[in-house]
């Protein structure tokens, strides 16, 4: 399928690893010049690499989501190596894990920081100008935890379901002006994260981490944990053409995990 986003200029936070690695790449291999922010020079240098690879104008940052000087200072960057931004895709890495009667008041203050105003922030930063040009993208990486709560991401969980209401809110105030606005819930996909709460869950319940991949994926209908690439698509797909009647939807990518009808 043609995604008709050859040539557009797009932001992918978090973007050097993971999830947000994945979404530069797969907008890259659509045509798209790539700007992406990250915290560690030697992962930006790779993704750089990769972005070049596939014949496209990049750019990294090196920045950190939570701090709104850093998010000002990659915007600005991004629009004077690249143009003005056409796709943004938030990202982060996610809070501490914890329940809530082992979360501070500083925890609960950091997780707002990195996991909800960095998304706020940064839509706008890039809306005037898509505004301007009555077309524009926003795609926000969030987790299924805004839609199944799980007590060691309770910040997370609480956090995640306030970005989807954020994304159903910007989308009303954008559509008439060609913008759609979308959050990407996925669930158990292999990146540094996942192998991070595996750590935890399997050190908290006394098993093995292959145990534990092996009980969470024989819970998930797919009968596996899913690929970053397979999330990278999706999220390609979200910020093309052909998905321009598609906006304020919190989307599950999660092999049928979540089995709510809404």
């Amino acid at each position: 399928m043609e995604l008709g986003i050859r040539g557009k200029v797009a932001m992918v936070a978090a973007g050097s690893k993971g999830l947000g690695r994945a979404a530069a790449l797969a907008l890259a291999a659509e045509g798209c010049a790539v700007s992406v922010c990250g915290r560690s020079e030697a992962s930006l240098a790779a993704v750089k690499a990769e972005l070049e690879a596939l014949g496209v104008p990049a750019l990294t940052v090196a920045a950190d989501v939570a701090k709104a000087e850093d998010l000002a200072r990659w915007h600005q960057a991004t629009e004077a190596a690249l143009g003005p931004v056409q796709i943004l895709v938030t990202n982060t890495g996610g809070p501490r894990a914890a329940g809530s009667a082992d979360l501070s008041d500083s925890d609960w203050a950091a997780g707002v920081e990195s996991t909800l105003m960095n998304v706020v922030r940064l839509s706008r930063l890039v809306l005037p100008g898509m505004r301007a040009a009555r077309w524009g993208r926003i795609v926000h990486i969030t987790s299924l935890v805004a839609k199944q709560p799980t007590p060691l991401l309770t910040i997370s969980s609480t956090l995640r379901a306030g970005l989807s209401g954020f994304t159903r809110t910007l989308a009303l105030e954008t559509a008439a002006d060609g913008i759609t606005v979308n959050a990407l819930l996925p669930g158990h996909v292999m990146t540094d994260r996942q192998v991070h709460l595996a750590e935890l869950r399997s050190a908290a319940e006394g098993i093995s981490m292959d145990e534990y991949y092996a009980r969470t994926a024989a819970a998930i209908p797919a009968g596996r944990l899913g690929d970053p690439q397979e999330v990278g698509a999706v999220i390609a797909f979200l910020c093309g053409s052909p998905a321009s009647y598609l906006t304020g939807q919190s989307l599950l990518v999660d092999g049928g995990l979540v089995q709510g009808t809404f």
